[in-house]
This record gives C-alpha cells, structure tokens and sequence, in this order.
C-alpha cells in the first residue's frame, strides 16, 4: 500500500517538483512590515521579494505551523484512508513539529485507525529537502511506509549542513544564535562558516577571511565523508556563486550530481542575502 508524503515550505522544494512528486507542503509564514505571508501557494512570499526588502532594511519574522493546520491536514488524510509519512522541520528550530505532535495524538483519538508517521528531521532547507527527495523515490520505487521511515532516520544523522553567511545579525535576531556567537559576523572580511550539529542546532564552525577561501574551506568540510553521490547546493540571491560552488563540489571524488536550489522564504529570512549552503550525506553520523 503506497503512503503520502508532507513535509513544510522549510524544505525549500519547488512547488511544482512537489505537485508532479505527491509530496505534500505545509507553510510556515512570514511577517514583513506588519503584514503576514503565506510561504505556499500562488500568493506565496519569495525569496526574491523577501531578500530585497531585507536588503532595504526589512526585518521580516516567522512563525510556525500551529496545531490548528496539522490538525486539518491530519484529518483530511485520516478520512480519506490515506497513511502519512511527515518530514518535519528540526525541532531544535522550531516549534513545527512539536504542534505536529499535539495535532497527530488529536486526530489518533479522533481516527484511531489512521497511520500519521512524524520524523524530526533535525535538518533545514535543502537538508530537509533531501530527506524528502530522498523519501518520495523510495515510496515510488514500492518500499513500504516503514521502510521508507527507517531509511530516513538511517540517513539522518549521517546528512551535513553547512551554511556560510555574510552576516550572523540575521541569526542573532532571529534567536538562532546567540550575540556573542553573532559578533565575528562583524568582523571585515571574516566569512562565518555555520553548520547545524548531531543535535540539529546551528554553530559557528570557522571564521575565515575572505569569501573564496570560505566557500574552498565549506567543500572541504562538506566532502570530508562521502556516503552518497548526490550533492545539494542552496544560495540566496546570489546564483553564481552557487553555479561555482556547484563545479568545485564536481570535482571531488564519490560526487556524481549536484542540484541547485534557491533557499527559501524561510531559512533566507535568518541566515540573511548572500547566503550560499551546502548539504551532502556522508558514511559516518555527524
């Protein structure tokens, strides 16, 4: 018996890949300028719209998905019969999941036949966007629900996040990071190199000089351990920085494919214009 799958806008996948795929999105929403978007949907906020009102001094904030909307998802699929695989947005991030928890126990009184499977993914962006790629070849090459969710949390320790920003204050308003983590982003010319730990949470790596040597240094640390041929490239507004870094990670031995991905609403709305992001899954867990 085949399964749907959900996963959040955090994943950073492209809507219509999703609708060809039957992978179902979920949006957090972003609050820019007292106004509130959706990050799903035909009305949806860009990335683009978003990144340049940032860059005109914007400081957008975001909010998770509440009980209320796991709770209509949920139902819908526990009506219609349908077993359900979530790939939720790193608790450590965000309170996501945990409301996807509450709604899930609501609806299993409600349905208590229904099958709602919850993994914390402990990852973002094009991490959590792996996972699902990941998640949907499997259902559609037949493998079961659970197996499908025993892949994942096999693979999940083993995914790298690595994120090089141009500026932490992004981070530190956002309360992804503290203020004295946030003061080396300050520093001229010092790339912060971020990556997100074996507990999901996001940590200064190294402090380099110098946004060539950062993005090297980023390859460097990204293919240290390769246990898949596949790598995943993120970038926020900045397309030719991600097409080079794209060619640097090709020439690295056990890498076959690299796909691109503009970083979403979300994720752009914390790590800020001229972010570049690299996520690759090794052999070992991180």
């Amino acid at each position: 018996m085949t399964f749907k799958i959900l996963t959040d806008s955090t994943a950073d996948l492209d809507e219509k890949w999703a609708q060809e795929n039957d992978v179902e999105l979920i949006g957090l929403t972003i609050t820019l300028d007292d106004i509130t978007y959706e990050t799903v949907g035909p009305n949806r906020l860009t990335s683009d719209r978003l990144l340049e009102a940032m860059q005109e001094g914007g400081q957008p904030t975001t909010s998770q998905v509440n009980v209320g909307q796991f709770e209509e998802v949920f139902r819908r699929h526990a009506q219609n019969g349908d077993d359900l695989l979530y790939l939720a947005f790193s608790s450590v991030l965000s309170g996501t999941y945990q409301s996807a928890v509450m709604a899930r126990d609501m609806i299993l009184d409600e349905h208590p036949e229904a099958v709602i499977e919850i993994v914390d993914t402990l990852a973002a962006a094009g991490g959590e966007g792996y996972l699902s790629i990941l998640a949907a070849e499997a259902r559609d090459q037949g493998k079961s629900l659970a197996k499908t969710k025993a892949m994942i949390e096999d693979i999940l320790p083993r995914l790298r996040t690595y994120f090089l920003v141009d500026d932490l204050y992004h981070l530190m308003r956002g309360g992804r990071l503290s203020k004295s983590s946030a003061i080396i982003g300050s520093l001229i010319n010092i790339k912060p190199l971020l990556w997100l730990d074996d507990s999901g949470k996001l940590v200064p790596l190294a402090k380099i000089r110098g946004r060539k040597k950062a993005i090297k240094e980023m390859v460097l640390y990204a293919t240290q351990d390769i246990g898949h041929s596949t790598a995943i490239v993120a970038y926020a507004n900045d397309l030719e920085a991600a097409e080079n870094l794209k060619e640097q990670l090709l020439t690295v031995n056990g890498i076959e494919q690299v796909l691109i991905m503009p970083l979403g609403p979300v994720i752009s709305t914390h790590v800020g214009p001229g972010t570049l992001a690299v996520f690759t899954i090794g052999e070992k867990a991180r």
